[in-house]
């Protein structure tokens, strides 16, 4: 990435200079270092993928399948589980039955049910085919995959409905978690259809993402991933973030004017219902995008786009732990004197003043608050934000806790001193003031070299 010359800077633009490496042309070092992290955390975590029928129609289904399978080989523990509607549709209409829906719902007779089990039943035996590929020749070469599979879900009748009988169309009542967590703890991973049973033998056609979703819930998932075809959700609605709140997410299903499939508002529901029952984060990701899975899971910023009930990007004070990630932020810019250099003793000792951004232990920005009490005024300082993540105004983020923060100590100003980024102040609020508006210990060490500009926001009453 190339730096923002520096009569264009913003605090958003403080880049850190390219450093120089040996050829990597492939990028597979520098992929591999990056993704390291996510490995680690990963490995020994559940995640649940929900895994439609319509990816089996792809050109891409066994690449998307070797690439669960790589999952399984770093370490996940994995629960898989597969719909089979295109499937049961194509059994249905060649054994010249018609489909019966009401309210979205299929119908499933003892005939209909008779295409069910042999369709869902095909699109398992491939699957765990594809799983069992070892040959040296595909990207599975000389891995030995386990899959269990058997009577974990337990299902009841859907009953009658708007008068009419679904008969074989059932709901989850319960979810084997001992039975899948036993198959886990072996390495096993774990296949569970769109099928379940009832105490009484009956058999019953139930919703693949319901199963998905009261799998995940039973088991606390780590992850529940969600494949979809297409772009993903925040690509085709431009006010959709990559990265949703479950409320943010609940507003997008109640919105009747959005143009969601009833795919869509399945696979989104099941997400806001997983992440509200005690699932941290759930991932919808296209299947038809290659390596998407591969992306979303072990990048810092995927490819899908996230349901996430805790917070991802987090914005705190610092600790003595985020000095390393702090001084990766301002070293390279105190070097190309856009910021006031400042040795790792006084970045130490201040650190308390310091608030940062963190996203899955990566410090993307940060800036420092400090006080000068006496004078009821504080400064704005050390203003960086990670090169990767400049355009996405976390700076102004930053300043927004930065003045909550002045406020809760009494401060009534806010002062800032820059080279490079004066549009940036006066945009949010600030005003160009002279030296001698400065707080007297501030003023004693002004640097008439730089001669940076001030500028002063007076702080909104709370």
């Amino acid at each position: 990435m190339s730096q923002k010359p520096a009569t264009a800077a913003t605090p958003d633009d403080a880049v850190v200079p390219a450093h120089h490496h040996a050829a990597d042309p492939t990028g597979l070092v520098a992929a591999l270092r990056a993704s390291a992290p996510y490995v680690h955390a990963h490995r020994g975590r559940t995640f649940v993928i929900n895994l439609p029928g319509e990816a089996a129609q792809s050109s891409a289904f066994a690449d998307l399948v070797y690439d669960i399978a790589l999952l399984a080989s770093l370490g996940v523990r994995l629960v898989i589980v597969f719909g089979a509607r295109p499937q049961i549709d194509a059994a249905l209409a060649d054994a010249g039955l018609e489909t019966r829906f009401i309210d979205g719902v299929r119908v499933t007779d003892s005939a209909s049910l008779a295409c069910v089990k042999a369709a869902v039943g095909s699109l398992q035996m491939e699957l765990e085919a594809l799983l069992s590929t070892s040959l040296a020749s595909t990207p599975m070469g000389g891995a030995r995959i386990v899959t269990a599979s058997g009577n974990l879900v337990t299902a009841r009748p859907v009953g009658v409905v708007a008068g009419v009988d679904h008969r074989h169309t059932g709901e989850v009542r319960r979810v084997d978690v001992a039975s899948i967590n036993a198959q886990l703890a072996r390495g096993a991973i774990v296949l569970l259809s769109c099928i379940g049973y009832s105490p009484s033998g009956e058999i019953f056609n139930l919703f693949a993402e319901e199963v998905a979703t009261a799998t995940a819930t039973a088991l606390t998932a780590d992850k529940f991933v969600l494949l979809h075809p297409g772009d993903a959700l925040h690509e085709r609605f431009a006010d959709t973030p990559a990265e949703l709140r479950p409320d943010a997410a609940r507003r997008l299903l109640a919105d009747t004017d959005a143009a969601l499939t009833a795919a869509d508002r399945a696979r989104l529901g099941a997400a806001v219902a997983a992440c509200g029952a005690g699932v941290a984060r759930a991932h919808l990701v296209s299947f038809e995008r290659d390596g998407a899975l591969l992306r979303e899971l072990y990048s810092r910023d995927g490819v899908g786009t996230m349901i996430a009930a805790d917070t991802y990007d987090t914005t705190r004070p610092a600790t003595p732990e985020d000095l390393g990630g702090v001084l990766a932020l301002i070293e390279p810019l105190a070097a190309a004197g856009i910021l006031v250099a400042r040795s790792r003793e006084a970045i130490e000792l201040d650190i308390e003043h310091y608030l940062v951004m963190e996203r899955d232990g990566l410090i993307t920005a940060c800036c420092a608050l400090m006080p000068y009490p006496d004078e009821a005024i504080g400064e704005l300082a050390c203003v960086a934000v990670h090169p990767d993540y400049r355009t996405q105004d976390r700076a102004a983020t930053l300043l927004a806790e930065t003045e909550k923060r002045a406020r809760a100590a009494g401060l009534e100003r806010l002062f800032a001193l820059t080279t490079k980024a004066p549009h940036w102040f006066v945009e949010h609020g600030f005003k160009t003031a002279d030296i001698d508006s400065l707080p007297l210990a501030k003023r004693t060490l002004y640097n008439y070299q730089r001669n940076s500009a001030v500028f002063i926001k007076t702080l909104a009453p709370v």
